[in-house]
């Protein structure tokens, strides 16, 4: 057994998946014996009844840019050290013979128990993804990293080693982050090594903006958006939710400097960057969709109570709340960790979303279809339909409902 099942097991930490690395044998040998071949670029076989994953011991060089640029070579005579030195950290180095004995040729069981991340060797550097995965792997454990692995993020920034990332797998990282409990973490790794403004701009240009202290004592608007994200965290385990959280002010570095510390509009001005962040790394359009309403609706939730009854039905229409209920709480998750991700607010409740749920169900409770059999034509029975919408939510306002 081999990498992070053997890691989890010496953190005492559930394992979720076995990886399996096969010394002594090739290809054949294990087709012979019923194993499935799924690996495109080196062999990888499933077990024919566990389904586990069972890899040939390999070694790699690299041969050319980006991360398809790597030979990979395979053979009976290549031994499980050589092939534990190819991986990231000395923390997934390792491996479990099965008799159960630990081989540990890089000290990774020292590192787990110091708590220090630290590269196995020198081929580190030779795929950019390490470093998103160094970041992933600090948010997800809350470890140190080593000094010398730090030197080694900072230089494959400053030799543009990391500009090599390919969309998919900065998403994959990023996602991975996003399940964290404080995926703030994640991005403030990147950020201090340089790599965030190369990885995702957007966010990186949030740092350094100010806002206005009296709605935001933190006041910069960097610092906002990781205390909203790892708010979102703690509400919600949706990474669908916290993306949108983690985008919700990209507006704001679009603000001019005159207009500081002031952002007027930027829910609207962040439309654009969202829609261009998500495609130039290929987010599924759920999370885009959702960042999007979030973005664009925020403020108008914090105002919620403040609304006419006419306003909070608009709102609730613009979330399609009516036909996808579950988007008005993803929504509201959004203004929440919004509303409460800034310094001094952490423990105020959110009442705008009890607020906007009783408004919901109280409109909800009108019957469409009853009202739609007495009227003569379409816009007769819309227009029927939201005047009572609005008198349902004015009664539950005035607390006659």
């Amino acid at each position: 057994m081999v990498g992070g099942a053997v890691r989890d097991q010496l953190l005492g930490l559930p394992i979720n998946d076995r990886e399996w690395g096969v010394v002594g044998a090739t290809p054949d040998d294990l087709e012979s014996r019923g194993f499935k071949s799924v690996g495109l670029e080196f062999p990888v076989f499933l077990h024919p009844h566990t389904h586990e994953e069972y890899a040939l011991a390999r070694t790699e060089r690299k041969t050319g840019p980006g991360y398809k640029g790597f030979e990979f070579s395979t053979s009976s005579e290549i031994t499980l050290e050589e092939d534990l030195r190819r991986r990231d950290l000395t923390i997934n180095a390792m491996a479990r013979s099965t008799e159960g004995d630990l081989i540990d040729p890089f000290g990774g069981r020292q590192d787990l128990g110091d708590r220090v991340l630290r590269h196995v060797s020198m081929a580190f550097v030779e795929d950019p993804v390490r470093l998103l995965r160094v970041a992933r792997f600090r948010t997800r454990f809350g470890f140190s990293i080593a000094t010398e692995t730090w030197a080694l993020m900072q230089s494959m920034v400053e030799n543009g080693e990391v500009d090599a990332l390919v969309p998919e797998r900065v998403w994959t990282e990023l996602r991975g982050a996003l399940t964290e409990t404080k995926p703030a973490t994640f991005f403030n790794t990147l950020r201090d090594c340089s790599a965030l403004s190369r990885v995702m701009p957007e966010i990186d240009a949030l740092f350094g903006v100010p806002q206005n202290a009296h709605y935001h004592p933190e006041i910069d608007t960097g610092l906002h958006t990781m205390m909203v994200l790892d708010l979102a965290a703690e509400l919600s385990d949706d990474p669908v939710v916290r993306f949108a959280a983690l985008v919700h002010d990209l507006g704001k570095a679009l603000t001019p400097q005159d207009q500081w510390p002031s952002h007027h509009g930027h829910e609207q001005s962040g439309l654009a960057c969202i829609k261009d962040l998500c495609k130039r790394l290929r987010i599924p359009n759920q999370y885009r969709d959702l960042a999007l309403l979030g973005c664009e609706v925020h403020l108008k939730l914090h105002r919620v109570e403040e609304m006419t009854p006419a306003a909070i039905l608009d709102l609730l229409d613009s979330i399609d709340a009516f036909r996808r209920p579950r988007r008005l709480e993803q929504a509201l998750l959004v203004g929440e960790a919004d509303w409460r991700g800034r310094k001094g607010f952490e423990n105020r409740r959110y009442t705008q979303a009890r607020t906007l749920r009783d408004c919901f169900n109280a409109a909800q409770q009108v019957d469409a279809a009853a009202i739609a059999e007495h009227q003569d034509s379409g816009p007769e029975v819309a227009q029927r339909i939201r005047q009572q919408r609005c008198e349902a939510i004015r009664s539950v306002r005035s607390g006659t409902g």
